[in-house]
């Protein structure tokens, strides 16, 4: 199988692997506890805390690990909005991925209020729609780095035309694979995930500047500083420590490996298939996803275009996996003014560090062997 799926996860690293599995076995001991194994657990923690809250140029304390970024992003909402009551309004944009989309309208059920933000055709928010939002009672929510087509939001000039509003960003996709400082972008909120980085799934955290008066979402025991209640899981913390180590190690060379891969395949691409329309932008979009539709949609069908691609061993999507598999248009393609018939046959090709050049040569034969097979049935 050649796998062209990395934005909806990676590959576990080996070392990964490795620096985990003790957690599971001999050291298993719960990081509450006041015991010798209890206190090796607190150490690992913390360790792993300071590692990647210093990837992010953020201090330790600042940093609360969650089960994910779905969990990190439900949380920030939810605190900022209705525990902690810090603000009445949330802005966001049209292109969220649903874990922040979906929360806000459970949220506008409880009557407060929401705007979202268009796109241009880049999928990128300009500072100029956000500024009439410039106030203290108003959480913004922009992503880093869209899921979809990769667009790369202008955080730190966005956080400059509100100041006064609190900030947050779903970094996701972009932690670990693009520099990443809070403090440069003046941000208050972060959400971030292991596995988009080849570390464990089940793993995240989010990033609540100090001095935030931040009331937990899930309650129960006092762990992360009273801010997520739960036994922290240990082997997963390390595993993302581990991941976190070697992203900031190999971001430079990664970066150009993909960048290579993406220019490779968006070359090929329009070599060699026709009435195909590129929506990842090169020069406003992150390296490792490569997002395309076809304009002849009345000859395509989307769905049956990834099966296809999945009996030839190729693994890629639509768009975000959290919706792979349904038959609706990409809300983030819409939004950037694509027709929704387009919007429904659309492929993300995405990369990591174990893609290689035959994997995009033949991804790129394959799909038009499909497309071809598909053109001339009709």
């Amino acid at each position: 199988m050649i796998y062209l799926d990395n934005s909806a996860t990676t590959k576990l690293d080996p070392e990964v692997l490795d620096a985990m599995l003790p957690w599971f076995r001999e050291n298993y001991g719960n990081a509450s506890s006041i015991y010798s194994i209890g206190r090796q657990a607190r150490v690992a923690i913390e360790k792993a805390r300071g590692e990647i809250a210093a990837a992010m140029n953020a201090h330790p304390a600042e940093l609360i690990f969650t089960s994910g970024g779905t969990e990190a992003n439900n949380s920030v909402l939810k605190s900022v909005v209705q525990e902690s009551n810090l603000a009445d309004t949330i802005v966001t944009s049209a292109i969220e991925h649903h874990a922040i989309l979906h929360p806000i309208s459970v949220i506008e059920s409880f009557g407060k209020q929401s705007y979202i933000l268009p796109v241009n055709n880049k999928g990128i928010v300009s500072p100029e729609q956000l500024a009439p939002y410039n106030n203290p009672r108003t959480l913004v929510s922009i992503m880093h780095v869209n899921n979809e087509v990769g667009s790369i939001q202008p955080i730190k000039e966005l956080r400059e035309t509100v100041p006064h509003a609190l900030f947050h960003t779903d970094a996701v996709q972009s932690f670990g694979k693009i520099p990443i400082d809070v403090q440069t972008l003046g941000i208050d909120f972060l959400s971030v995930s292991a596995h988009k980085i080849h570390g464990p799934k089940g793993i995240g955290a989010m990033f609540i500047r100090k001095g935030i008066d931040y009331k937990a979402h899930q309650q129960g025991g006092a762990q992360e500083r009273n801010r997520r209640a739960g036994t922290e899981a240990v082997s997963l913390i390390v595993g993302f420590q581990v991941a976190v180590k070697k992203a900031m190690q190999e971001m430079s060379q990664r970066n150009e490996h993909c960048k290579h891969l993406q220019s490779l395949m968006l070359s090929l691409l329009q070599e060699q298939i026709d009435s195909i329309r590129i929506n990842s932008y090169v020069e406003s979009s992150i390296s490792t996803i490569v997002n395309i539709s076809f304009k002849d949609t009345h000859l395509i069908d989307g769905e049956s275009l990834l099966q296809q691609l999945d009996i030839n061993g190729i693994a890629c999507s639509n768009g975000s996996a959290c919706v792979s598999g349904s038959l609706q248009p990409s809300h983030v393609l819409v939004a950037m003014g694509l027709p929704t018939d387009e919007a429904k046959v659309a492929v993300r090709f995405s990369f990591s560090k174990e893609t290689t050049i035959e994997d995009v040569t033949t991804a790129v034969s394959t799909l038009r062997e499909v497309v071809t097979s598909m053109r001339e049935r009709h």
